[in-house]
């Protein structure tokens, strides 16, 4: 059986219940390590927190491991019980629907507990879930790599007055391009993109594109350690939150579409001061 289990948002004690039993009478654990992380990372202190609440040695299922050796993972799980651990949901990442259908074409019996997301986590801004469109995912850009099609999508979702979630790019255990082309792997240090790393982007992409589908005036909410102990959520314009400093990662973003006035109170509650008196500077203009 393999068994894919939801790890919540913030640290070791956000799994559910029935996660925890199914962890503890696997024989075999692997953690995924590279389309989230929990709030500590991977450190080796983080690691053995795990380990040391599920009772079980964990091992990382980096990115190479998962879409290249999976069938390691599976041939475990045709005679005994094998968790694979995901932070969020187990359905947050394409890559987990793809282990699933390869266990199915192997007779893997595949069993799932879900837990918190990023998805979801992110109405405790106020915006409603129901008003979001298509999610979004924003690439590190690279000197000769400068993707854009995210551009579309926010601006569609923008023209129905919908919210867009924009989800940051996490490098971890990436091989250099250089070394690639020398046949020989080494691996990039860990990278996590920021709140205002990604606004930089959105907005060179906005003056290449020029079609107004946001700017540095547009109200955006970005998110830090979502559902940590230590979380940070603010509301403001683009601009201004670039001149914040959101920490540690992981962050990710909202671009707010149309806003009903239960909405707008809520991000009221996260908004910076300055944002605030500007609001106040406009309604008395």
């Amino acid at each position: 059986m393999l068994y894919i289990i939801g790890l919540g948002l913030g640290d070791e004690k956000d799994i559910t219940l029935r996660g925890l039993e199914a962890v503890q009478k696997c024989e075999k654990v692997y953690m995924e390590a590279y389309t989230s992380l929990l709030s500590f990372g991977l450190s080796t202190d983080g690691l053995s927190t795990l380990e040391n609440l599920y009772g079980k040695p964990i091992a990382i299922a980096d990115r190479e491991m998962v879409e290249e050796k999976a069938d390691d993972i599976l041939s475990s799980a045709r005679t005994s019980d094998v968790a694979f651990l995901v932070v969020g949901d187990p359905f947050g990442a394409t890559t987990h629907t793809d282990l699933v259908v390869r266990a199915k074409e192997l007779g893997v019996d595949v069993k799932v507990v879900h837990n918190a997301s990023v998805m979801n986590a992110v109405g405790i801004c106020g915006l409603q879930l129901y008003r979001y469109g298509e999610t979004v995912s924003i690439p590190f850009f690279t000197d000769n790599w400068r993707p854009d099609s995210f551009y579309e999508k926010i601006r569609r979702n923008r023209e129905l007055g919908l919210h867009t979630l924009c989800l940051l790019d996490i490098r971890v255990k990436e091989p250099s391009w250089e070394s690639l082309s020398r046949g020989r792997k080494k691996y990039e240090p860990p990278r996590y993109m920021t709140i205002n790393n990604a606004i930089d982007q959105l907005l060179e992409i906005e003056q290449k594109r020029g079609e107004s589908a946001y700017n540095e005036d547009t109200s955006c909410v970005g998110f830090a350690r979502l559902g940590s102990e230590d979380q940070m959520i603010v509301a403001g314009t683009m601009k201004q939150q670039l001149a914040v400093d959101f920490g540690a990662p992981l962050h990710c973003l909202v671009i707010v579409g149309k806003t009903h006035p239960l909405e707008e109170e809520m991000l009221d509650v996260y908004k910076l001061e300055s944002a605030r008196q500007d609001q106040k500077d406009d309604e008395s203009a």
